[in-house]
């Protein structure tokens, strides 16, 4: 475990080298120091660092140099706080928390709030503690949620495991557990569901932060109900109306830029151009895949983006370190260069498109130029992470048919329209033809078809349905058991025999991505623990995850990330129609619908 001093622990080494009565550790001489208490930039500073953390910062401190101090010339270079990321899922950049870590550190993210909810449903409370404990062990602070809903929608889904309030009042005690995960079950809040309510007020009874997640347009008695219930915050939002109800209502609106998410730029005109305070508005990416990362970055991509939609440099800035670690109770601890804080810094030569020169993390250098140059150890992952896809047979063509209603020679089925960069679905119809008492895709009308295969018991259950808007082309299919929430199986296709062919291959390889085209497979991303993550290096990971989607491509598909938008498809708490293990869902209305009107 990488361990620091608390501040008391700190407090008297701290005070000596502040009052000059002792040699800093640390001292960054020459620099622009950003201050985000005071939201301006004071030039010809230096910061001295002891035991990890800021001492003093003040124009003059070269009498702190003593024999063993380390010095690093900004020269004239900003020296602004490391980056936070407010709300993130480790597991969707398909990487364990150590080569996650490895993967953001270079691009200057010092601190994440992550919700472990993925690895919850396959592996639940000893899942999360798997993620909790490498977690801890990384050079930079992943603080830990522990996971609100599994499975996030009862009685639509079923989960490996379900977590209970109980299992979230045992977290609380655990030394990286700053909150709870995204209440994702807003229905069950807004009609005061019991469970829901005990683990809110088990979060609460501990003094930490309860994380929100309301996906629905409606800003009426259901979304001031769903406040009441607790919820502090709300990454769901995607339009200025929606960042404007949130804040007014006492939250943190939280707007993400990740790798098919773009909710930044229609948001941040509440700030902008509302001129409502920013300091209740919080940047995240809620998520990113393994290829943003190696190549367009992390929080620092979020950043600039908010400065290219018109965001002050300073005000951005602050919504990525200081407004973050205030929500989540540890202001005192992080977020700013103030005496105190852990000692995370970056130096850039430049504010708005913020080049990472140098990152420090707890007083000590762990990135240069965008080269790693710190350790980050890896948790012993246990067999059982490792064996988590149980289909109980071989799966068939057959497995895959969807059959008519009897004497039917069309129908008018339900189709899951997937829409471009962004979470939620559309409830299409379409008509279809009976064949032989079949239906089949339609390549010429972008109809795939849809299947949810059971992975956690071993039922060999296959749920099937259609979708648009991939524009999948010939014969090919694809699957992945990253398929949030609860994380089944998800096979799109155009073969029925591919289809069954990729399910089949996900079991061997024990979880990941496959994509075939005429009957071989074209390129696959083994993910060996919970199906949802890979231990080995981001950029090989990264670089396995690129030639997926050339394949998808290669299949005809056009969309912008199109893999996020795949494993979304049985997401049942985003609107409008999803699929799970127990059928097609009607998120509008919570229920289960029937594939044929």
């Amino acid at each position: 475990m990488n361990t620091l001093k608390t501040w008391p622990e700190a407090a008297p080494r701290l005070i000596a080298v502040a009052a000059g009565r002792a040699p800093a550790d640390l001292v960054i001489r020459g620099g622009k120091w950003v201050n985000v208490q005071s939201r301006e930039i004071l030039d010809g500073y230096d910061i001295a660092v002891a035991e990890g953390r800021f001492a003093a910062i003040a124009p003059d401190l070269s009498a702190l140099i003593g024999p063993e101090t380390q010095v690093i010339e900004a020269k004239g270079r900003y020296m602004i706080p490391g980056l936070v990321d407010g709300h993130m899922h480790i597991e969707s950049g398909m990487l364990t928390p150590a080569e996650f870590a490895a993967a953001v550190i270079p691009h200057g993210t010092t601190t994440m709030f992550t919700d472990p909810h993925e690895i919850a449903n396959v592996l639940g409370l000893a899942g999360v503690k798997m993620m909790h404990d490498e977690a801890l062990m990384q050079p930079v602070n992943i603080f830990t949620q522990m996971p609100s809903c599994a499975p996030s929608a009862p009685g639509l889904e079923t989960t490996g495991f379900e977590i209970t309030p109980e299992d979230v009042a045992e977290a609380m005690a655990w030394p990286g557990i700053i909150g709870l995960g995204e209440m994702m079950n807003f229905p069950g809040v807004v009609n005061a569901d019991p469970k829901m309510l005990a683990e809110i007020a088990a979060v609460q009874n501990a003094g930490k932060t309860v994380g929100g997640h309301y996906a629905s347009p409606d800003l009426g008695a259901p979304f001031r109900a769903y406040v009441a219930g607790g919820p502090a915050d709300d990454h769901e939002g995607t339009c200025e109306a929606d960042a404007i109800a949130r804040v007014r209502q006492g939250m943190r609106a939280m707007l993400r830029l990740g790798s098919a998410w773009y909710d930044v730029k229609t948001q941040i005109t509440a700030v902008t151009e509302k001129g409502l305070d920013p300091r209740n508005f919080i940047l995240c990416t809620d998520d990113c895949h393994s290829g943003t990362l190696v190549n367009e970055g992390h929080m620092n991509r979020v950043y600039a983006h908010a400065v290219a939609c018109g965001c002050d440099p300073l005000v951005a800035l602050q919504m990525c370190t200081v407004n973050t670690a205030t929500h989540f109770g540890l202001e005192r601890e992080l977020g700013s260069i103030a005496p105190g804080r852990r000692a995370d810094l970056i130096l850039t030569s430049d504010l708005t498109t913020l080049p990472i020169e140098q990152v420090i993390a707890r007083g000590k250098t762990v990135a240069i130029d965008g080269k790693l140059v710190a350790e980050c150890p890896h948790y012993d992952w246990p067999q059982t992470a490792r064996q988590t896809v149980n289909l109980g047979k071989a799966l068939v063509a057959e497995d895959f048919a969807i059959h008519a209603p009897e004497g039917a020679n069309t129908v008018t089925a339900r189709v899951i329209g997937v829409v471009e960069n962004q979470a939620p679905t559309k409830a299409l119809t379409a008509e279809m033809a009976v064949t032989e008492g079949r239906i089949e895709p339609d390549t010429g009308r972008d109809l795939a078809q849809i299947a949810l295969v059971e992975r956690h018991r071993g039922t060999g259950g296959v749920v099937n349905g259609f979708v648009s808007g991939f524009g999948y082309t010939g014969r090919m299919a694809m699957g992945s058991t990253v398929a949030h929430d609860s994380h089944h199986m998800i096979v799109v296709g155009t073969d029925r025999d591919m289809m069954a062919a990729v399910a089949n291959r996900l079991g061997e390889m024990g979880g990941g991505i496959t994509v075939w085209k005429d009957g071989v497979e074209i390129a696959a991303v083994p993910l060996p623990i919970a199906g949802l993550m890979s231990d080995d290096p981001a950029a090989e990971v990264a670089a396995r995850a690129s030639r997926m989607v050339e394949a998808m491509a290669d299949c005809g598909c056009t969309l912008n990330n199109a893999y996020m938008q795949h494993s979304l498809l049985a997401l049942v708490v985003i609107p409008e129609i999803r699929i799970s293990d127990l059928g097609l869902v009607d998120v509008t209305r919570f229920e289960l619908t029937d594939l044929f009107e």
